[in-house]
């Protein structure tokens, strides 16, 4: 079971054993459950199956609620559906966007080819996304909705070329990380990437940035300097919030994007550079345009290969992945780790996220220092991020639940004090055992209720000590 290759979930048996048949045929290894069949200890485990097949799961609640679940347990699951005309059945939009495809029935070779092939580019994707060389490279872009496939479908199509790049989209969407990825998969890859924030720079001084100068051009220039542009020589330069920049730096860009030379600021010497440029703002430049405060000519300059990037409230089925990334990116750095359970993730689904990606990332940093290696629930979100009313607003939220054992009252502190490190680990024992006992000490069963890793609750199980009764009995 833990290196099935394909994992299964469908009620209906003749359905199964016709799927079965086709994937033991192509020789797949293969695990199949109902949707209420204990699936989910195939995916806490090391080796994670290849692809969910995802069927019939009785009613479109039960499909969705078995989709969330897939989702939360292991967020990079490559999930596609299984469709039969012949049963119709809603599905909710987040299944289709957070889904890489539909297989329709009957199951035909050349319909799985093409969901194995985007399988195979998925993981792919995910796997460079998480080695530690590309771990700057790859944040934030990753997601399974449909927005932020067609950005990456788009930095596929551009990035061999040499066209110009327009990156628009709101604050906090992360415009570097595209302009980034299509640097990474161009031809110019090996030659360096150069970012400048024209938004950050004085005006008088932006000149200097992009073009360098010679030593003693002006007051303070000490020592000849090399601009952006001469940096960014057979490379690329990312111009972030090209929209701030004046009208009088607007001229001068555009002829070195006519020219494609230039000269440093108290030179007249000619300098030739071959530099691709991608362009980002969150301004919308028509407008600027039509107000005066932006170039036409520029912005047809710029605008040869525009790329959409989405805000994070249009694509909010991609948070358990985002959450998930930006977790294990801070346990790299060193930095700790927690995990949110489900109604938390539910609870940020339906926040606004004015300032995207960028705020969600600062609010998990702040949660882990808050929180080192701790569990994080509703009431441990800042007020904003809960929803008003729990019961309304947000479906399937609720506060937290804990029973702790009736010998224990946590609510008083005795007078003589009390060691809290002992008494928070007698509470710890106390619960796991209870969630164990309630199980039948199904270990994966205690897990999921204690919204915990297998492999984590075993090794608290073995600090702790924790036997079955009739276990330690028999010895």
């Amino acid at each position: 079971m833990a290196n099935a290759s394909v994992l299964v979930i469908e009620n209906d048996a003749d359905v199964t054993k016709h799927v079965l048949e086709i994937l033991q045929f192509l020789d797949l290894p293969v695990s199949h459950f109902h949707a209420q069949g204990a699936w989910l200890e195939v995916l806490d485990v090391k080796e994670a199956p290849y692809m969910v097949l995802l069927g019939n799961c009785g009613s479109a609640k039960s499909l969705l609620e078995t989709f969330r679940q897939i989702k939360i347990a292991d967020p990079y699951s490559p999930i596609v559906l299984l469709v039969d005309d012949e049963r119709p059945l809603t599905i909710d939009k987040n299944i289709e966007s957070g889904s890489l495809g539909k297989i329709n029935l009957p199951l035909r070779r050349s319909a799985l080819d093409s969901a194995l092939q985007k399988v195979e580019t998925y993981r792919e994707n995910r796997h460079q996304g998480a080695s530690p060389r590309s771990t700057e490279l790859f944040r934030n872009l990753v997601g399974s909705s449909k927005g932020i496939q067609r950005v990456r479908d788009m930095i596929e199509m551009v990035a061999r070329s040499d066209a110009n790049v327009l990156i628009v989209g709101d604050s906090g969407t992360g415009k570097e990380v595209i302009a980034r990825h299509v640097h990474h998969h161009s031809p110019r890859r090996s030659k360096p990437f150069v970012p400048l924030n024209c938004g950050a720079i004085p005006p008088d001084l932006l000149e200097s940035e992009l073009f360098g100068h010679e030593k003693g051009a002006f007051t303070g220039a000490i020592q000849t300097r090399q601009g952006r542009f001469e940096m960014a020589d057979g490379g690329t330069l990312f111009l972030d919030e090209i929209g701030d920049m004046s009208l009088s730096m607007q001229i001068k860009l555009l002829r070195v994007l006519q020219e494609r030379n230039f000269e440093r600021v108290g030179s007249n010497k000619t300098i030739s550079v071959d530099v691709r440029i991608i362009a980002a703002t969150h301004v919308n430049l028509e407008e600027a345009i039509s107000a005066g405060r932006f170039r036409e000519d520029l912005f047809y300059r710029l605008n040869v290969f525009p790329i959409d990037t989405p805000p994070l409230r249009q694509r909010t089925e991609d948070l358990p992945l985002l959450v998930n990334d930006l977790v294990e990116r801070l346990n790299h750095e060193g930095r700790g780790s927690i995990r949110l359970t489900p109604q938390c993730i539910e609870s940020l689904s339906s926040y606004s996220w004015p300032g995207n990606v960028r705020e969600l990332a600062n609010l998990i940093e702040r949660l882990s220092i808050l929180y080192p290696d701790g569990i994080v629930d509703i009431q441990d979100l800042p007020d904003k991020y809960r929803p008003v009313d729990i019961g309304g607003k947000v479906d399937n939220v609720r506060p937290r639940a804990v029973t702790p054992g009736a010998e224990i009252d946590a609510s008083h502190l005795p007078r003589i004090g009390l060691d809290l490190k002992e008494h928070l680990t007698q509470i710890e024992s106390q619960l796991i055992r209870q969630a164990l006992d309630e199980s039948d000490w199904v270990v994966a069963h205690a897990a999921k209720r204690l919204q915990m890793g297998r492999t984590t609750l075993v090794e608290k199980m073995r600090k702790l000590n924790l036997q079955r009764h009739d276990e330690v009995s028999s010895l």
